[in-house]
């Protein structure tokens, strides 16, 4: 190795622009942390003639030819995001010897054990603090602070922009649509919001999550996914009367297969008791709520998106890779030995929240219940909402003691095929008391 600690970034964008920043400002804070200088050897981006002055580095640096520049480094920082070129010019940069750090969940959601065993092959190093809750430490806790503990919950919100919708449309009243059209115009959700709406994004984070808790490969489509697109202000209003709000959640847990464990992953709106923690995390912020065997419950709170936040975590990464560089060893790898099933979503069990527009008469009550009775689903309770005498119709709302997702599934069928019901208006899961 050389005097330095070389160092090839892919992808100049807002976190990649703030980590050049960041280690051309702090230069001796760096070398001082690390034993050596860190040194910015090339940075690959698709432009080279676009202006990058605030980096503070210099215009020579820049460069299109990634795949030389991941062979010349001791460090590889992935920024560009996407599957491809990121996933081969990684599998390079770690056949060259090179360690890397990644924010890219979606590659390690679903071809992280690949770079895991080839890291594992090489002796290097493979970082992604970013690449689940921004700037928090999430990944290094689960990896090593909660190595000797067992976890058997992963509970959290760990997508800012819906949750941004969701708090909005709690706090006002107002519509999806309309709240995000806002979150487009202030940056929080992108031109194409698909990823963050529809949940795939949380889906790839989740992934990572449960393989890091629960020492099983899990991919991105091992989660079963809903989004929040179907989410109405009436949802919002209904939860709101029975004292719950309406998060995106990403839930990883162990379950008991009758002496046995399986794993169950899953990403979609949920009913919380405001009561609970994760209930008051307002705006764009993440946060993670782990359940431990030993250490009991443990949140993880903070801004979970934006380049200097996002960067820290990359950074964080690279200090601890570049200390491996210089002194030797690696950090913790891949643990997998546990290799548990992956519980498919009809299995699962949890409490639900559902949503009828019913016939305003006698007797409907109990012809409801007795319905869902006849499939095995008891009532936890049944409130009745709004009451419409212009169309002779009530608003009720549900709420089931813990069922499975097929059980439901028939409840649902024999509620729309009951002369009682004119709608079935929603159907949400519930976690918590």
């Amino acid at each position: 190795m050389s005097e330095s600690v070389r160092i090839a970034l892919l992808g100049c964008g807002v976190v990649g622009g703030a980590v050049a920043r960041r280690l051309s400002e702090a230069k001796d804070e760096f070398a001082a942390r690390v034993g050596r200088p860190l040194e910015i050897v090339g940075v690959a981006v698709r432009d080279t003639g676009k202006d990058r002055s605030e980096t503070g580095l210099d215009a020579s640096l820049f460069t299109t030819d990634a795949e030389t520049l991941v062979t010349e480094a001791d460090l590889v920082i992935e920024l560009m995001g996407g599957m491809e070129p990121a996933k081969s010019l990684l599998q390079k940069a770690i056949e060259s010897g090179a360690s890397v750090i990644t924010a890219n969940k979606a590659l390690l959601g679903q071809h992280g054990a690949e770079l895991y065993e080839l890291a594992e092959e090489h002796g290097v190093d493979l970082y992604y603090e970013a690449a689940v809750a921004g700037a928090i430490p999430l990944i290094r806790p689960l990896r090593v602070s909660l190595a000797g503990d067992s976890v058997h919950r992963v509970m959290g919100i760990v997508n800012g922009t819906t949750n941004f919708i969701l708090d909005k449309m709690d706090r006002t009243g107002a519509q999806l649509a309309d709240v995000l059209a806002e979150a487009q115009e202030l940056g929080y959700a992108e031109a194409d919001p698909t990823a963050d709406v529809e949940g795939h994004d949380a889906q790839a984070k989740a992934a990572i999550l449960a393989s890091l808790a629960f020492h099983t490969r899990v991919r991105t489509c091992d989660v079963h996914v809903e989004g929040i697109m179907g989410v109405t202000a009436d949802d919002i209003r209904a939860a709101r009367r029975i004292g719950c709000v309406i998060k995106l959640l990403a839930i990883a847990e162990l379950v008991d297969k009758g002496g046995s464990q399986a794993v169950n992953v899953r990403v979609h709106p949920t009913l919380i008791d405001r009561s609970h923690p994760l209930a008051s995390v307002r705006e764009a912020f993440n946060a993670v709520f782990v359940e431990t065997q030993m250490a009991g419950e443990l949140m993880f709170y903070g801004p979970g998106a934006g380049g200097d936040p996002t960067a820290s975590a990359v950074l964080g990464d690279v200090v601890q890779a570049a200390r491996h560089k210089v002194t030797g060893g690696r950090g913790p790898g891949e643990l997998s030995y546990a290799n548990l099933p992956i519980e498919p979503i009809g299995a699962s069990k949890t409490a639900y929240f559902i949503r009828l527009d019913v016939e305003d008469k006698p007797g409907v009550l109990a012809n409801i219940a007795k319905t869902i009775g006849e499939q095995g689903v008891s009532i936890e309770s049944m409130r009745q909402g709004v009451r419409r005498s212009q169309d002779g119709l009530a608003t009720l709302h549900l709420i089931t003691h813990r069922s499975s997702e097929a059980d439901l599934a028939d409840v649902v069928e024999r509620l729309k095929a009951s002369e009682d019901v004119r709608e079935v208006g929603s159907v949400l899961r519930v976690e918590g008391e």
